[in-house]
């Protein structure tokens, strides 16, 4: 469902089964990239799922590996990935080119380089205490 019009970008409604959330996520019209925007509660007594964010680019066979090394966690967190190259993010490619995999969680630094799980599970077990 294209919400703006004749802009070039669309907005998207998508339910999440498995975590029974209602997801927007932002799309340019050749439903090539993809990226949440919005996250909504379906129950004002469900937690909202903190959010993993990992700046990369294409290729990057760590950011990769990365990505696998989060699997077994996957389900404890809403996953972003921005990707530094593209235009409209060149302030993270000015600041990470030389450094991804980098990792946000809720939207502040957390590691770069490779994935911290010991660090990662303290954010995790703080965000769901919270």
């Amino acid at each position: 469902m294209c919400l703006l019009g004749n802009f070039n970008l669309c907005y998207d409604f998508v339910f999440s089964q498995d975590r029974m959330n209602c997801l927007f996520t932002q799309r340019v019209t050749s439903g090539l990239r993809r990226i949440p925007v919005v996250l909504l509660q379906r129950s004002s007594s469900q937690k909202q799922l903190p959010t993993l964010t990992l700046y990369t680019k294409d290729p990057c066979p760590l950011c990769d590996d990365a990505k696998e090394t989060l699997k077994p966690y996957k389900h404890r967190f809403l996953f972003q990935t921005v990707d530094i190259t593209l235009p409209e993010n060149k302030t993270w490619y000015k600041k990470y080119k030389y450094d991804i995999p980098v990792f946000h969680f809720n939207g502040q630094f957390l590691m770069m380089h490779r994935v911290d799980t010991g660090l990662l599970e303290q954010h995790l077990t703080k965000a769901e205490k919270e």
